[in-house]
């Protein structure tokens, strides 16, 4: 081979591998920072990953939210209609934060199944719902008159 291919050929190849890099660092970085959402379903299957971030969501459900006498520890369920998730979150909730709302959780799924929340959002408006929590909930609602309408036959 002629030098200067041979020099040209190892240039390509040290970009190439330089892209190759920067392309595999991106990915890493990109996989830690996506958070997936989750359904209260999902979560109780054991689809959900222990231990990393991810957003939970679904309907606040009613006299379930309990909240710690000596900090601002409340704990409550949310329920996409099939399952339901024990949500735990330490700080000041939304004002709009109430039972039968919609509400999506970020935070990690610990050991015991037991959602341990670092931000609650709730909904803005009486007509806004999370699209996570709308999809879920009408997933949720179709499987179950699946489930009716094959129990029937």
């Amino acid at each position: 081979m002629h030098p200067q291919r041979k020099q040209r050929l190892f240039i390509i190849l040290f970009m190439l591998a330089g892209i190759s890099l920067a392309v595999g660092l991106m990915l890493v970085a990109l996989q830690e920072n996506i958070n997936l959402f989750y359904t209260p379903q999902q979560i109780a299957d054991g689809e959900a990953p222990k231990d990393r971030t991810i957003r939970a969501g679904g309907m606040v459900v009613e006299g379930s939210v309990k909240r710690a006498e000596d900090d601002l520890t409340v704990e409550f369920k949310a329920t996409d209609g099939v399952a339901e998730v024990t949500i735990q979150y330490t700080g000041i909730l939304p004002d709009l934060f109430r039972e039968n709302q919609g509400i999506v959780a970020l935070g990690k799924l610990n050991e015991s199944n037991v959602f341990i929340a670092s931000e609650v959002l709730a909904k803005h408006d009486e007509n806004y719902m999370p699209p996570e929590v709308a999809d879920a909930l009408e997933k949720a609602h179709s499987k179950g008159q699946d489930d009716l309408e094959s129990a029937r036959y």
